[in-house]
């Protein structure tokens, strides 16, 4: 891009973030939006300081996403219905993660972020998503 094509431009908005985010779960393979299709997503700044505090950060740049809920893996139809799940994307931690990085498009970011805590609705861990990403490399 050029510098005057960036001179006009605003940071994304929490609206243009949850478009973004829309556009990559409708972009998974249906089987797997049929699978999440429950999944509440929504988007925030920042995680609350509950959330830090429950995982133990100080730096709320830390987080980008996170998934809340009962897996797949994990429910039962013994037990009572549980809360709805839902996915959390950080868009100041995704903003800043992404001008980091400087290699990817911010949709991919947001794509990948939102994949990842997907990845959580499925019953895997932070080391299973890793091994999986590595793979597809």
């Amino acid at each position: 891009m050029t510098a005057a094509a960036w001179r006009d431009a605003a940071a994304p908005s929490l609206d243009d973030f949850a478009a973004l985010a829309r556009a990559a779960f409708a972009a998974l393979p249906g089987k797997f939006r049929r699978l999440a299709e429950d999944v509440v997503l929504r988007i925030d700044d920042f995680p609350d300081d509950e959330v830090l505090e429950e995982l133990g950060l100080e730096d709320p740049f830390e987080l980008t996403g996170l998934y809340q809920g009962v897996d797949l893996a994990r429910r039962s139809v013994l037990d009572p219905s549980p809360a709805p799940a839902r996915v959390f994307l950080y868009r100041r931690a995704i903003l800043d993660e992404w001008a980091e990085r400087g290699d990817v498009t911010l949709g991919e970011m947001v794509a990948h972020v939102l994949t990842h805590e997907i990845g959580h609705h499925f019953g895997l861990s932070d080391d299973d998503i890793e091994a999986i990403e590595a793979a597809a490399d």
